[in-house]
């Protein structure tokens, strides 16, 4: 893992205990990418008003949460209490399913491959498919579903071992809030890349939505 300059993450200020950055959508790329290029391990989320107020009510997901090196505004009622309690002066929130594809199109153009793990077997095909014949030159490094159950500590181990064997520097995770919260923290420091997690974007994507 290469650690060639360090990642000046966007500001963060307190939204009801939650950490929430006060990102757009081109710095929050740059830096996701920049970050990628170097392997660095990080964790995204999108956070639209449910996202915070779960993670406010919930000390352990808030913890969890706080840690994270970007929590983006996701839904416009962020953005707004972002604006209004600290004059953050965004323009536009960062939605998921959005910055899914900008991330992609900058991807491909970079030469940054990526990673899917989320949702069905069925879904998690047809969203390669699409993404890689809307972006042509986007690597797909891997691609899985993760099983309806939690893992064994061997299953966890193979599968950190098969992400980081991939060398994806973007790793998106579609496992639906707060869940995917959840395992990004708990793989924060073992998964070699930046985690972006995306919820119900798999779903657009791929078409269901």
């Amino acid at each position: 893992m290469k650690t060639d300059s360090p990642i000046s993450w966007p500001r963060k200020y307190d939204l009801f205990g939650v950490n929430v950055s006060a990102t757009t959508y081109d710095e929050a790329s740059e830096t996701i990418l920049q970050a990628a290029r170097q392997r660095v391990p990080a964790v995204v989320s999108l956070h639209a008003a449910h996202a915070v107020v779960t993670a406010s009510d919930d000390p352990q997901l808030r913890e969890t949460v706080n840690a994270f090196q970007i929590v983006a505004t996701d839904g416009q009622p962020v953005r707004w209490a972002m604006n209004l309690l600290h004059r953050a002066n965004l323009r536009d929130r960062v939605y998921g399913p959005e910055l899914m594809l900008r991330l992609c199109e900058r991807a491909a153009e970079e030469g940054v491959s990526i990673y899917l793990h989320g949702s069905s077997p069925e879904v998690i095909e047809r969203l390669r498919e699409n993404l890689t014949a809307r972006y042509p030159g986007l690597e797909v490094a891997g691609a899985e579903s993760p099983p309806f159950r939690s893992l064994t500590d061997e299953e966890d181990a193979a599968m950190v071992r098969r992400i980081n064997a991939s060398g994806a520097g973007i790793i998106f995770i579609g496992h639906g809030c707060p869940k995917q919260n959840h395992f990004a923290g708990a793989h924060r420091d073992r998964i070699e890349g930046v985690q972006v997690c995306v919820g119900a974007a798999f779903d657009f994507h791929e078409g269901q939505k």
